[in-house]
């Protein structure tokens, strides 16, 4: 799918500022839900990464959670071992997360779709399991705790009602979406949708196919290490299934659900499951699996490429009606 008019431009848009205007009300009209909101933001921006590589790329991934849990575990390591600022952190994270993505990559994008799959989650089980083996490390089953990170910037302490943790994720979430507006926008980001549509043709013209797909191959899984260390950050635990293939999968169904290769189906997909997800476990703690399930064949069968597709198959329908 392509991208929404306005998307391909780079420029800031009236939508752009209604999704960033959502997590600010969010603030102020539920403060005592701010945990929960950070856990959405951070994994919108989790989502984002996937985004890139699936929604402008085109290359599939089933272990995506490798670089999000290898990010977690990087900066929940450097906390236990005295190194607890959290944006040093972070970058580390970052960095950590895009060396393992760019040393996979070349094993990935070679392939086609059900290769990338099965590739991408062999790789997701290696590092699930030497997670789990190595446990006098990572605390195997039982995860990383006694975690505690340093004030943000020297002022802000990580307190228990989540603002901290709410304002550090919104505000490194909206410099990632800045990050990616910004790629898919420019003659890279081009190059990727092209090579997405019929990368057999792109050779002909002279795009080097390969380096493209391992560039973007590398900034998604950065992306992905980033969200992974905000998660253990505001939280202060790291626990095993941040490598696991539940989040891998949970991450392509938010990303289905709100729409690929848009930007705003990120966040909009990430906000539903999770919101849907925590309302129906609160009313149905015994059959809410059943009921978000039966929500997303719903929005799938309504409408092609999740919820912003069907906003723009209205949109479509309706101006066909005026005319």
């Amino acid at each position: 799918m392509s991208a929404s008019p306005g998307l391909s431009d780079g420029r800031w848009r009236w939508p752009d500022t209604v999704l960033w205007l959502v997590p600010l009300i969010w603030y102020v009209a539920w403060p005592d839900h701010l945990l929960l909101g950070s856990q959405v933001i951070i994994t919108a921006l989790f989502t984002l990464s996937l985004d890139l590589l699936l929604g402008y790329a085109g290359v599939v991934s089933l272990g995506h959670a490798a670089f999000f849990g290898l990010g977690a575990y990087t900066a929940g390591l450097l906390a236990v071992h005295g190194w607890r600022e959290p944006l040093t952190g972070l970058a580390a994270a970052g960095v950590v997360a895009a060396l393992a993505g760019l040393a996979t990559s070349f094993l990935v994008v070679r392939g086609k779709a059900l290769s990338q799959l099965m590739i991408t989650l062999g790789i997701g089980i290696l590092l699930y399991e030497a997670a789990n083996k190595a446990s006098s490390v990572t605390g195997g089953v039982d995860g990383l705790s006694d975690i505690s990170m340093d004030r943000l910037l020297g002022v802000f302490r990580f307190d228990l009602a989540g603002k901290t943790a709410y304002g550090y994720s919104l505000a490194v979430a909206f410099a990632g979406f800045l990050l990616v507006k910004r790629i898919v926008a420019s003659p890279f980001g081009l190059s990727l949708r092209a090579i997405r549509e019929g990368a057999q043709r792109m050779p002909a013209i002279g795009a080097p196919v390969g380096r493209r797909l391992v560039a973007v191959f590398t900034i998604a899984a950065g992306l992905a290490g980033i969200a992974g260390a905000l998660l253990t950050q505001t939280t202060q635990f790291v626990a095993l299934e941040v490598l696991g293939f539940e989040r891998s999968a949970a991450v392509l169904i938010m990303l289905a659900l709100g729409g690929t290769g848009q930007l705003y189906g990120a966040f909009i997909g990430a906000a539903l499951f999770m919101g849907m997800q925590d309302l129906l476990a609160r009313q149905n703690p015994a059959y809410w699996q059943f009921w978000l399930g039966l929500m997303l064949v719903a929005v799938v069968l309504r409408g092609r490429g999740g919820v912003l597709g069907g906003v723009e198959a209205v949109r479509d329908r309706l101006r066909r009606t005026a005319r």
